[in-house]
């Protein structure tokens, strides 16, 4: 997945990698390269989003965002997180093309082609980029892992399963609440 880079990559090179339905991702300025993601992935990742703008909707607490849409870390990182949010509060952070800074939630759906760049380098990259919740979603064994950051380093505060009918809430989402059941209906069948 990941090529040896020379030099480290920028955003300006970024810009210059073709529109061929791959996503493009640096990370600490070496690229990483991944198909278009499963429609099971795909139909997780709708539920989540629903769920989410609807919140949004309701709360007018901020905007959630599906890939691909660019977030700037640093000027040797831009990835594009399956799905994110950026509270009202925070909306400096979004630009004309890509959010500059850490939104205030991140979401990654895991695939057999990311789970270790989702699991350990993406959550690394979060963690010092200052986002300060991650969701891993794993539609293999239908859990959420919720990371926050504390001190600088994600910590995970939950393990959730659709299995023991557990919701999800979240800080960063004030009166948010899903049930996994609910979400993960979506590739039960």
């Amino acid at each position: 997945m990941a090529k040896e880079q020379e030099f480290a990559l920028t955003y300006e090179d970024y810009l210059t990698f073709p529109n061929d339905g791959k996503r493009y991702e640096i990370v600490e300025g070496g690229l990483f390269v991944t198909p278009a993601p499963f429609l099971r992935h795909q139909a997780i990742l709708g539920a989540i989003h629903r769920l989410i703008a609807n919140w949004c909707h309701a709360s007018q607490a901020g905007q959630v965002f599906v890939a691909p849409t660019d977030v700037v870390l640093s000027a040797n990182s831009v990835v594009q997180p399956d799905l994110l949010y950026v509270s009202t509060e925070h909306r400096t952070r979004l630009g004309d093309r890509f959010v500059e800074g850490a939104p205030d939630l991140v979401v990654e759906v895991l695939s057999e082609s990311t789970r270790r760049h989702d699991e350990i380098t993406k959550r690394n990259l979060y963690a010092s980029g200052g986002v300060p919740e991650y969701w891993v979603v794993d539609p293999e064994v239908w859990s959420i892992k919720v990371y926050r950051l504390q001190g600088g380093r994600f910590v995970r505060t939950a393990e959730l399963s659709a299995e023991n009918d557990e919701w999800i809430t979240s800080p960063q989402l004030p009166g948010f609440k899903a049930s996994l059941v609910e979400l993960f209906a979506t590739v039960r069948g």
